[in-house]
């Protein structure tokens, strides 16, 4: 079993073409986050903590008792304090394009912040897209992004989806990650800088830290290259 953790203010889509880089392998597993897809809960408080019991209600559901765990963005922040809190559930890790949160953590700069605030719709859309691939995506054929955020989000489940990657701070805790864990960050992500991959791994014993080619959604746009690594991390290369 797989567990797909999408990024922050995105349903199930985000993993779209992606699953079938390991359904040969695994039986994968993802769904919508609170306040995207078919969901539309609005209650508080939102946490990284309270997605991660959303995911283990999520295996439960279905049946499993234990499951590796790929998450990227805000789903690797959630996929941290679901090792953290619920390690019987959590098999081996992988953890992308990610940050340990807190104080420590680096964060995006303040020009990048600002594209993204961008009263425009249509500007903050191609600043997203120029974050997440790099200039060859452009040039070349491929399917549409699905890792632009889920249109269907009310503006009120976008804010506190916002906090919650905010508020994350797992730094003093990750030590607690029992599982085989690996690290990957795109080398010219500037949504997530990525020395935030080596943080992570400086505090997770069992760790392996891979930086790659690319922004922050590598695992998309290189994701020839980059499922084989997972893959062979979780199948226990």
């Amino acid at each position: 079993m797989l567990l797909l953790l999408p990024g922050q203010a995105n349903s199930h889509h985000w993993w779209d073409g992606l699953r079938q880089d390991f359904a040969e392998d695994f039986r994968t597993v993802t769904f919508d986050y609170r306040g995207t897809g078919s969901t539309r809960a609005h209650e508080e408080p939102w946490s990284t903590s309270s997605f991660a019991a959303d995911a283990v209600a999520v295996l439960s559901a279905v049946g499993a008792v234990r499951a590796h765990v790929y998450g990227t963005s805000m789903g690797g922040r959630i996929a941290q304090m679901l090792a953290i809190e619920h390690p019987a559930v959590v098999d081996r890790l992988v953890l992308a394009c990610t940050s340990p949160g807190g104080r420590l953590a680096l964060e995006r700069s303040q020009a990048v912040r600002r594209a993204l605030a961008d009263p425009d719709a249509a500007v903050r859309r191609s600043v997203l897209l120029h974050l997440m691939y790099t200039d060859e995506w452009f040039t070349s054929s491929r399917p549409p992004s699905t890792l632009l955020g889920d249109p269907g989000m009310t503006p009120g489940a976008t804010v506190l989806h916002l906090r919650i990657s905010d508020r994350h701070d797992a730094w003093a805790r990750l030590p607690q990650i029992q599982a085989p864990t690996l690290v990957l960050h795109g080398a010219d992500d500037e949504l997530s800088p990525p020395a935030n991959a080596e943080l992570i791994g400086s505090r997770i014993a069992d760790s392996r830290v891979r930086v790659v080619p690319g922004r922050h959604g590598f695992f998309d746009e290189f994701r020839a290259g980059v499922s084989p690594v997972v893959k062979e991390h979780l199948l226990g290369g």
